[in-house]
């Protein structure tokens, strides 16, 4: 069992350059994409990334919010897969938030541009994989 889940699963958040988030296509399928790293987090319950509003993650999460978010260190092969929520936010607030320099190269309009937005995702679950053992947990709030 973890001693500190929020520390272990932190620690390997934090290594991961390009977690895998998952939504529900409109046909029921599980669908899998690559993203950058999150921007921001709060614990292990809360994740800021960004994306294309234009994207079918956004088109279908607006459907279904239902999501996971992986997280692989492969060096040690150890996971974890959280799963919960996503808001789809396009506030200023929320936009420039996580903006940073550079995301131009994504979003040519700079922090207003129309397709750019903000995914939240809140993890209400997790299973932890490391050392041939897999651990299902709760996230509090």
């Amino acid at each position: 069992m973890m001693r500190n889940p929020e520390q272990t699963i932190g620690n390997l958040v934090d290594k991961v350059s390009a977690p895998v988030i998952s939504y529900i296509d409109g046909e029921g399928y599980p669908v899998s994409r690559a993203m950058l790293a999150p921007r921001e987090r709060e614990g292990i319950r809360t994740f800021w990334f960004t994306t294309n509003t234009s994207s079918n993650k956004v088109k279908f999460y607006r459907e279904n919010p239902k999501a996971s978010v992986y997280f692989c260190d492969r060096r040690f092969y150890r996971g974890v897969c959280l799963s919960g929520t996503v808001e789809v936010l396009e506030t200023p607030e929320a936009k420039e938030r996580i903006w940073r320099e550079g995301d131009t190269m994504y979003y040519p309009a700079g922090v207003t541009d129309p397709d750019y937005c903000v995914l939240k995702f809140t993890a209400v679950k997790g299973r932890y994989y490391s050392n041939f053992h897999s651990e299902d947990f709760v996230i509090s709030k």
